[in-house]
Formats: structure tokens, C-alpha cells, sequence
């Protein structure tokens, strides 16, 4: 599934789109920058709360298709620029993290 087509059917926010074509394998769900670097899989979309610029940088050396803001977090003025820049996919998710992993499973299934 595409990340567009992901953010579409579940309804979530696109706060940047740079590869909206980009497919999405899996997911991973975590807070912690350096474990998320070492834990994601490439191509998956990793949930998270954190929103400052660091999740664009880990988002790049973890190769994930997309981010995913749960909880209703939106991204600070650096994360978005940073995303722009360097060619993240940020979405947003209302529904808590647990919510979003168990909706996006549902998806890729």
C-alpha cells in the first residue's frame, strides 16, 4: 500500500507529502531516536509522538516510507521544514498510538 492510499483510508492528516507513491511494508512504534534507528524497518511507517526535527533525520537513516504523529501531536515549525527539505512523509493521527498501530496493521494486511 502507498503511503497516500494509507493516509487516505484511514483518514489521517498529511502534514507533508514528498513520496506519496512510497510503499508502506510494515510499521514500528516508538519514541526513542536512537532505538527507533536501529529497530525500524526500511520502508515501514514508524508512530510516534516525538515532533521535533530529530524524526526527520531518523526517519532518513532508518529509510522509512513515512512518519506517523499519533495522539494528535503536530509537528513544530523545524520538524515540518526539515521534513520539506529533506523529503519526508509526515502524516498525523488523532487516535492514540496503540489505536493507529492496531488501524494500520488492519491496512497492510
Amino acid at each position: 500500500m502507498t503511503v497516500k492510499a494509507l493516509q487516505e483510508q484511514l483518514g489521517w492528516t498529511a502534514f507533508h507529502m514528498a513520496g506519496p507513491d512510497r510503499q508502506v511494508t510494515g510499521a514500528y512504534a516508538g519514541d526513542l531516536l536512537s532505538w527507533v534507528m536501529g529497530r525500524a524497518g526500511q520502508d515501514c511507517a514508524w508512530l510516534t509522538i516525538m515532533s521535533n526535527q530529530n524524526v526527520a533525520a531518523v526517519a532518513l537513516m532508518a529509510d522509512v516510507a513515512c512518519v506517523v504523529l499519533t495522539e494528535g501531536v503536530r509537528p513544530d515549525e523545524d520538524l515540518l521544514r526539515r521534513a520539506r527539505e529533506k523529503k519526508v512523509n509526515l502524516l498525523g493521527a488523532g487516535e492514540d498510538t496503540y489505536t493507529a498501530a492496531c488501524r494500520l496493521h488492519d491496512c497492510l494486511k
